[in-house]
């Protein structure tokens, strides 16, 4: 590598090294001034994530770094940018709860720092070794963060569960990495796409490529690799949970769009056949299984397996529009599901006890109205009822799913998303109709900012959605 692609590579990765360099301080002032350090270290973290953003935006740059294994383009941005919103908007929402759940430690934004290097690495990753390093860099601070209450029997069993399924998936899918590498002798994306092109694939390939969807599909929790959803969403601090909810879903997405629109697009007849089965059950589970729960954070967990199932409708497509309709299905998920953990945040006694059934949100309108009207948009925009931005979300991947001719498809996504509605629809009827069972004590600042930013966004979506929907369709053009 020559002196001037170096400094090519560094200029492309440079947000990353903002967060590597920036994390590796964090630590050292969090060691230097001991534990008292938690406030200053999370709003430094802060700051750090949003200069990431802010060079990001401001500064484009399209091209390879690391001889290939690094990439950046509009798609790579895109996704980057919402990644990097995401943990910033978990990490102020941790803020108000830090002492209740234990998480005024210095170590908590730490490992969400790395934990978002690890998603940008992800994202831009062009290469199936830079894939997998980038995939673990996320994950280990994921399953520290999960576990971070030793306190609560809850948090470490959840943290456990998630260490010992991601492991198993992280196997799984390096064994599929090295069957790629055997039928094809290359590791790059563009380098296996060329060989796919040029040979018939052999049936050992397709298996390898199985493997490794495998792995990815585990990290945006659709069926059949859900199994940890559920538990770890209820058992994590709901902080974290919010976390795990937003940014590592976005770039877990993002690698899988990548990896079938770059690697194994002349095959794209074999993978569809595993992406549209994973959409289906995905769809279906999130739907059915979300009925009986009776707590809100597993209701969630659910909720969000249905939601990758839809986002899949979009990668399953394998066109521009595809592509186009899953960013944009992730931008509007993301401020949805953060807005809605913004409301299970405030779920929050006067005695400072938390609550997460969804009972009690009962006459939610006559205690805190403001906040019942946000999470009655939350829910309709996450049910897709128009003119809201989820039923844009879910129209943009049906849409992709039918000129692709995958028409059962669309139409189950369709029948899926209207017996979601129901529990949907069930919250805002407690909020509405049902006596108020106790009142929530006051609703820190910043938990209000952020339900109040994705009820004006998931509301105002309509009139001004037009540049999202055009950075989306910016972004897809990176594969086509």
């Amino acid at each position: 590598m020559t002196a001037e692609t170096l400094s090519l590579s560094l200029q492309l990765s440079m947000p990353e090294i903002i967060l590597a360099v920036g994390a590796l301080a964090l630590l050292m002032i969090g060691v230097f001034s001991g534990e008292k350090s938690a406030p200053t270290v999370t709003g430094l973290a802060v700051a750090l994530l949003a200069v990431a953003g802010l060079w990001l935006i401001f500064m484009p740059a399209d091209g390879e770094a690391y001889g290939g294994a690094f990439k950046l383009d509009p798609f790579a941005r895109f996704m980057k940018v919402l990644a990097l919103i995401g943990s910033l908007v978990a990490m102020i929402m941790s803020v108000g709860h830090a002492r209740s759940e234990q998480l005024d430690r210095f170590e908590f934004p730490v490992l969400l720092v790395l934990s978002t290097l690890g998603m940008l690495l992800l994202i831009s990753a062009n290469d199936l070794i830079a894939f997998y390093l980038a995939l673990e860099l996320m994950s280990l601070a994921l399953y520290v963060v999960a576990a971070i209450n030793r306190d609560s029997l809850r948090s470490t069993e959840a943290g456990l569960k998630y260490f010992v399924l991601g492991a198993l998936s992280s196997g799984m899918m390096l064994y599929g990495m090295s069957l790629v590498y055997g039928f094809t002798g290359n590791t790059g994306f563009d380098q296996i796409a060329g060989v796919l092109s040029s040979e018939t694939r052999h049936l050992g390939l397709v298996f390898g490529m199985v493997f490794v969807l495998a792995g990815a599909c585990f990290k945006i929790s659709a069926v059949p690799f859900h199994m940890w959803t559920p538990d770890v969403y209820e058992g994590a601090p709901t902080p974290v949970t919010a976390f795990f909810a937003a940014g590592p879903k976005v770039a877990a997405m993002a690698i899988l769009v990548r990896i079938v629109s770059d690697a194994f697009l002349p095959i794209v007849a074999d993978w569809r056949q595993i992406i549209v089965f994973v959409s289906i059950a995905s769809m279906l589970l999130g739907s059915f299984a979300a009925i009986g729960q009776r707590n809100i954070k597993r209701l969630m967990a659910y909720s969000s397996i249905g939601h990758m199932g839809y986002a899949l409708v979009g990668v399953a497509a394998g066109t521009e529009s595809g592509v186009s309709g899953v960013t944009l299905y992730m931008a509007i998920y993301m401020v949805m599901t953060l807005g809605c953990f913004a409301c299970i945040m405030a779920m929050r006694r006067k005695e400072g006890d938390s609550v997460e059934n969804v009972d009690d949100l009962a006459g939610l309108a006559s205690t805190k109205p403001f906040m019942a009207v946000v999470l009655t948009a939350l829910m309709f925009s996450m049910a897709g009822i128009p003119p809201l931005a989820g039923f844009f979300a879910k129209y943009f991947v049906f849409v992709a799913a039918i000129e692709a001719k995958l028409y059962a498809l669309a139409v189950i996504g369709v029948l899926t998303s209207v017996v979601g509605a129901y529990y949907y629809l069930r919250i805002v009827k407690l909020m509405w109709f049902d006596e108020a069972k106790g009142e929530f004590a006051r609703i820190s600042g910043e938990l209000r900012l952020v339900f109040g930013l994705s009820g004006l966004f998931v509301t105002a979506y309509v009139l001004f959605g037009g540049p999202i929907g055009s950075a989306a369709n910016a972004a897809a053009k990176s594969f086509f």
